[in-house]
């Protein structure tokens, strides 16, 4: 598989395709549902709800803390992790204004 290239497109460009990735699979969705559900949770608690495996579950949360749109406290032995209010809030900005473009053309081109 290639380079993807990121360089070649605007920050802008290149960080809607990373939000757009959080949607990209449905483990990350549940996730995110479960985290706004409960405001904070344990890794556990996100296995016996979504009923993936730890490491799987892990892999997502991991995804989900690199895009900056949940974050996690040292509790114990454990991770409590909750969504990141700021990024996520920014996150919503930056896709609704991709998303609220309005088209151009006055007819059907195609």
């Amino acid at each position: 598989m290639g380079l993807s290239k990121t360089e070649i497109f605007t920050d802008k460009q290149n960080k809607i395709a990373l939000f757009a990735k959080v949607f990209g699979h449905p483990a990350r969705v549940s996730i995110l549902e479960y985290l706004f559900k409960s405001e904070t949770c344990i890794c556990g608690d996100l296995v016996n709800e979504i009923g993936l495996a730890q490491p799987t579950i892990s892999q997502h949360l991991k995804e989900l803390k690199h895009l900056g749109l949940i974050k996690g406290n040292v509790e114990g032995t454990s991770v409590g992790y909750c969504i990141h209010k700021e990024n996520w809030t920014e996150m919503k900005t930056v896709i609704s204004d991709f998303l609220n473009q309005d088209l151009k053309q006055k007819e059907d081109c195609c």
